[in-house]
């Protein structure tokens, strides 16, 4: 099966902005920005999407939203972020591979009112 650009970039066959990276998984800047801040918290171990999370993916799953508590207050904005994850095809995940995108650095709140 071939890879996913993600698991390309967490193996360093293709470069990427990282910003953080530890055992569990790695944090790049996206290609395609949709806010001044934008930001892919991606697991090492390839999860094709949420739903196909297993109960053993509890404290992956778990560490994946302490490292966006954490690039939130690296990036100085964990008073003011969202996070998105897209699952499957019909909610606009293009790249099947889990992955949370943190956005930040203009006013969402039209989106959620």
């Amino acid at each position: 099966m071939e890879k996913t650009i993600f698991e390309k970039i967490i193996d360093k066959e293709l470069p990427s902005k990282i910003i953080y990276e530890d055992e569990k998984c790695i944090v790049i800047e996206d290609i395609a920005p949709k806010a001044p801040i934008h930001v892919l918290v991606i697991p090492k171990k390839p999860i094709k999407m949420l739903s196909s999370a297993e109960e053993d993916d509890l404290n992956l799953l778990g560490h994946l939203m302490l490292v966006v508590k954490k690039i939130a207050k690296q990036l100085n904005v964990q008073d003011a972020f969202n996070i998105v994850i897209n699952n499957g095809e019909k909610a606009g995940q293009t790249v099947f591979h889990l992955h949370i995108h943190l956005l930040a650095g203009k006013n969402f709140s039209h989106l959620f009112p």
